[in-house]
């Protein structure tokens, strides 16, 4: 029997979001209804709000989340009702030439559920799951592939950032950019991938941190996270985190911003021989450019980064245990704590470059 939930909708690309009830069906086979604790607001969902990345729509977005599960479908065998956990949104297929080579974050079929009718509006339209899991709802009914145990220890709300920005910033260090205790690291764009970026780099033993932003306002977000220097971008960044690494550059910059000057501003910031990774996504009208001979002559390695090229359920508990440790502070990362009607601000929020993760609390 279909169950009524307020959910925000988009209606259509480039539409303002609607906060409305919407009609959940009973989980099928190997589906799972979850009930929301959280959801994080992250960049993602503003880009698939605007267009920079397609879905079919109508669509709930919100792909980063935790919550408990509330009904299983046929055929669900790892999770039962009343588990905490927390919602995948790239679950790999297993199958795929990128899983067979143990890529699981390029999974081919990671996304195929997108395009799924999981819902429908209270006048019978059909409804799409943004990022297969259509987290900006108070409940939501998954593929069982799209749910993780959480582990224990872990606050439930405070979970929801482990769907998305804590993978995503943790991997880019330890996966993809792969920082070694005693190198030195800038993070550019201290939202909440950045932070999470910053938080790992910190972990990892990074000798020196720097965070670079737009805003002069995120300096005491970076430096709670674990950043030892704080630079307001601006054309001469790159001279400036030269000058604090002895006239060579970092060893590692992360770009978590997606934007062709801050791309451009990583690569020039990073040593000879160093390591540029790029977490952010941008437009396809964002165009870098290199010429041929700086390629030769740096010697730079330059590499794109999908979902922190982490393998969720492998990385889980990995984090988890950063979190009970103390080493990982979840909360820290969170600058605001929201219901669906405030999803707008939010976007508002991002595009003006302020505040870090905003969390949807149900």
């Amino acid at each position: 029997m279909a169950i009524q939930v307020r959910a925000a909708v988009l209606p259509a690309v480039g539409a303002p979001l609607t906060v409305t009830g919407i009609e959940l069906p009973d989980p099928g086979p190997g589906r799972v209804r979850v009930r929301l604790a959280a959801a994080g607001v992250c960049h993602s969902d503003l880009s698939l709000s605007d267009g920079t990345m397609r879905v079919p729509v109508p669509a709930v977005l919100g792909h980063e989340g935790a919550g408990t599960v509330v009904a299983v479908g046929e055929g669900v065998t790892r999770l039962a009702p009343g588990d905490p956990v927390v919602l995948n949104w790239a679950p790999s297929c297993g199958r795929c030439h990128a899983c067979a080579l143990g890529e699981v974050w390029l999974c081919a079929d990671a996304l195929a559920g997108a395009a799924d009718v999981y819902a429908r509006t209270a006048d019978g339209t059909d409804l799409h799951p943004g990022l297969n899991v259509a987290a900006f709802a108070e409940e939501t009914v998954v593929a069982e592939s799209c749910v993780l145990p959480l582990p224990p220890g872990i606050p439930l709300t405070d979970a929801a950032l482990l769907g998305c920005a804590v993978l995503t910033g943790y991997g880019a260090v330890h996966h993809s950019a792969r920082v070694r205790e005693g190198e030195t690291v800038a993070v550019f764009g201290v939202g909440g991938v950045g932070l999470a970026t910053v938080q790992a780099a910190r972990i990892a033993g990074a000798s020196r941190i720097v965070a670079v932003d737009v805003s002069e306002e995120k300096e005491g977000l970076a430096r709670a996270a674990g950043a030892t220097d704080y630079v307001v971008a601006s054309d001469t960044t790159p001279r400036a985190i030269r000058a604090l690494t002895d006239k060579q550059g970092v060893d590692v910059a992360v770009e978590c911003a997606g934007r062709a000057v801050s791309i451009r501003a990583a690569w020039e910031s990073t040593r000879r021989g160093g390591r540029t990774t790029v977490v952010g996504i941008g437009g396809r009208s964002e165009q870098v450019t290199f010429n041929a001979l700086e390629l030769f002559h740096w010697g730079r390695t330059l590499a794109g980064c999908v979902y922190g090229n982490s393998d969720p359920a492998r990385d889980l508990p990995v984090l988890a245990e950063h979190v009970r440790a103390g080493r990982l502070d979840l909360g820290a990362l969170v600058t605001e704590r929201i219901t669906l009607e405030d999803i707008p601000d939010a976007f508002g929020n991002m595009l003006a470059g302020k505040g870090g993760r905003a969390l949807v609390v149900f």
